[in-house]
């Protein structure tokens, strides 16, 4: 991590640098085609029952396709704040999609506020509730619609892709999770984290220490870094970008279904570069009403269910309400 001379960093926010044996990166080719998911299940497992983070190659999607949702990124938060003002996510009611601007979303309220602006995008439809209806879309930059709905699309592929490595991991049939994903919740976010220089404290970054809220999370980032996870032993650690791979991470909804046995880990960004920072996560959730319960391989009468079940949108929503101004207000 590059920091600026005047940069002074508060002793709450050090890191590490280690190496990538600490996140590990796996190869899921084998998963994508089908010549041997089971093998690439049972890394994916593995890693998540011991770190909750890991990387992926050769996950099937276009390098110019990536290349291009980011530099539609970087031209749309590069334009005017009242034109992105105008698609703010307070005019979207239950659907939750638009743009999020400064402080706009705090996912760690009790003790920082996320310095970033946001735009969130899902499957467009007419119908309007909670986390579904039309989207927000900007007019400009030209071409940005079209490349972010390409994109939402490979997400959804490969997310499912995903989802039957975990569930394989897991003792379960490949097909487990379809049922609970007749129509998903997800959110395609894409990122703005200014640099930050000067005193930096925790009560101001990027996006404070939070889990993920939902399935899972592919992550794509560009080449400025300021990603942190938090290990089994309470360190923040470096997770750098590697090119050609996405990070993919666990949410809370999964923690649930293993009874502990799959950690969804703390993270966090920030972005001391002297850089702009961008960023594409993709959150895979279930359908609203699918109800997240402890699976059958993960309690016994020696290891009982730790949760009680509850939907995927009741959960997804409480967070939401913790995290957004403008529902909080």
């Amino acid at each position: 991590m590059s920091i600026a001379t005047s940069t002074v960093i508060d002793a709450r926010l050090d890191s590490k640098s280690v190496s990538f044996q600490e996140i590990p990166i796996v190869d899921v080719g084998s998963l994508i085609d089908g010549s041997d998911p089971q093998k690439v299940a049972d890394e994916i497992g593995y890693i998540c029952e011991n770190i909750g983070f890991l990387y992926i190659r050769n996950h099937g999607v276009d390098a110019q396709l990536i290349k291009d949702v980011y530099a539609q990124t970087a031209a749309f938060f590069d334009l005017p704040l009242a034109e992105k003002e105008k698609l703010n996510i307070i005019n979207s009611g239950p659907t939750l999609r638009g743009y999020i601007p400064m402080f706009g979303e705090n996912v760690d309220p009790e003790n920082t506020k996320d310095y970033k602006e946001c735009f969130d995008f899902a499957q467009n439809e007419e119908e309007v509730s909670p986390f579904f209806g039309p989207n927000q879309m900007p007019e400009q930059p030209a071409g940005f619609t079209e490349t972010m709905e390409r994109y939402h699309t490979e997400m959804m592929k490969l997310g499912r892709k995903l989802l039957t490595a975990i569930a394989l991991s897991l003792g379960l049939p490949e097909n487990y999770f379809e049922a609970l994903q007749k129509k998903p919740i997800t959110i395609q976010r894409l990122l703005h984290y200014p640099p930050q220089e000067g005193q930096i404290t925790q009560e101001e970054i990027g996006i404070g220490a939070h889990t993920d809220y939902g399935v899972l999370t592919i992550l794509s980032q560009d080449q400025v870094g300021g990603l942190q996870v938090q290990n089994h032993d309470g360190d923040w650690v470096n997770a750098p970008p590697i090119e050609d791979c996405f990070i993919v991470n666990i949410g809370d909804l999964v923690q649930t279904f293993t009874n502990d046995r799959y950690i969804s880990t703390m993270h966090r960004v920030i972005n001391t570069s002297g850089k702009e920072r961008y960023s594409v996560p993709f959150f895979m959730d279930l359908d609203f009403d699918a109800v997240v319960e402890v699976v059958d391989t993960c309690k016994s009468d020696d290891n009982p269910a730790k949760y009680q079940p509850y939907t995927c949108g009741q959960h997804k929503y409480k967070r939401f309400v913790d995290s957004y101004v403008h529902l909080t207000n």
